[in-house]
């Protein structure tokens, strides 16, 4: 249930705003405090998922409310109400961090949109930070070949970049572990990372899922929807399989790219974006191109900065340490002991063709760690359970 908190001095203002949100949702919890002072005492004792703050208040007024909110909770989304005169303070709240303003006397749909819009960026915020608290275990580049070690070169170069980059390489290979590496060792890195897997979204619903929609712009659509653009404003967009995405997708990315605006689906209203690009995918995009799947000016937008994943075939060398590492994953997965690999085991498992890649390789370790009767792993074992 959204919990909602109304900071207002004037009474008949709040009883406005808690009989328009009450009429409009049953499920919205609403609180009020009367001035700043106490807003903040509330906020230290309980969490909200947005706050609607009055500008002008006597003890505390709603700037200094703004700024001390985002240094208790800087993931809650605070809306400033201002008065007629209050117009420029409220446009250099937002500079400070507010998510919006409304104007008093409130509109009915303005305030509505911009309520229902917060609480979707509110949630989608906490997702990601719930995310991105696995991200440094989960995404570990593991390997010493010459292949991954210019990788890792050329990402500490250009993660500190606002350039954008395609990851190129076949499936199982790693470029998701790739985009999260550049994201985190980036000046974006305290924004969020927004992954959109651009294959298993339909193709009419993958421009709603990037840019969002308002209310009655198709069938389903019963009310105003964020999308991950606007999830990602300050951060990264991941565009996994980028070259699956329709035609018409890859126009509008291509206009987020070279104005920095989109629009919801089912809206003429521009909206600013400040989102760093990166894309990857398994397919020849030159080759698309030529088969007029795939958009020449988009992929230049995009391929600012190339990089390839090798196979894994040709960076065998990293196997034993991958082979270490998914041991060690997969036992604290399971709550079991690590088990170890014999080096005839090991060099088996060099010798094999790993079409699958490094999603192939962890499959049989996990096979074999869990069908194997020995804590030690060996040729035999190999050979009777990795399926190859």
């Amino acid at each position: 249930m959204p919990k909602i908190l109304i900071i207002e001095d004037e009474a008949a203002i709040r009883r406005v705003l808690v009989k328009i949100l009450s009429e409009e949702s049953k499920t919205y919890e609403l609180e009020e405090a009367e001035d700043g002072l106490a807003g903040i005492e509330k906020i230290k004792d309980q969490d909200y998922d947005l706050v609607l703050c009055d500008i002008k208040m006597p003890k505390m007024d709603g700037v200094e409310v703004l700024e001390a909110i985002k240094k208790i909770k800087p993931e809650i989304p605070i809306v400033m109400i201002s008065g007629h005169g209050d117009l420029e303070t409220a446009v250099e709240t937002m500079k400070k961090g507010a998510f919006d303003y409304i104007s008093k006397p409130p509109d009915l749909n303005r305030l509505l949109n911009t309520v229902r819009i917060a609480l979707d960026r509110k949630e989608l915020v906490v997702e990601n930070q719930r995310l991105k608290k696995k991200v440094g275990k989960n995404y570990q580049m593991i390997g010493n070949s010459p292949e991954i070690d210019n990788i890792k070169e050329m990402i500490e170069k250009v993660a500190p970049t606002e350039a954008r980059v395609l990851i190129t390489g076949d499936n199982g290979t790693g470029k998701e572990l790739v985009a999260h590496w550049l994201h985190q060792k980036s000046n974006r890195s305290k924004g969020n990372m927004i992954e959109v897997n651009c294959a298993a979204i339909p193709s009419e619903l993958i421009e709603s899922e990037l840019f969002g929609h308002v209310k009655g712009a198709f069938t389903s659509a019963n009310k105003d929807r964020a999308g991950k653009f606007e999830a990602a404003n300050g951060g990264t967009i991941f565009l996994d399989e980028i070259g699956d995405m329709s035609l018409s997708a890859q126009a509008k990315v291509l206009r987020a790219l070279q104005e920095n605006k989109i629009q919801r689906v089912g809206s003429d209203r521009d909206i600013k974006v400040d989102v760093r690009v990166i894309a990857a995918t398994n397919k020849d995009l030159k080759e698309e191109i030529k088969e007029k799947n795939f958009r020449e000016d988009l992929y230049h937008r995009l391929a600012v900065i190339l990089i390839e994943v090798p196979k894994l075939n040709d960076r065998k060398v990293d196997i034993p340490l991958l082979v270490d590492y998914f041991c060690e994953k997969i036992a604290k997965e399971q709550g079991t002991a690590v088990k170890t690999f014999s080096a005839e085991a090991l060099a088996l498992l060099k010798d094999y063709d790993w079409t699958g890649n490094i999603r192939e390789l962890r499959n049989v370790v996990e096979r074999l760690i869990i069908l194997s009767t020995s804590q030690k792993i060996d040729e035999k074992s190999v050979k009777q359970f990795a399926g190859k």
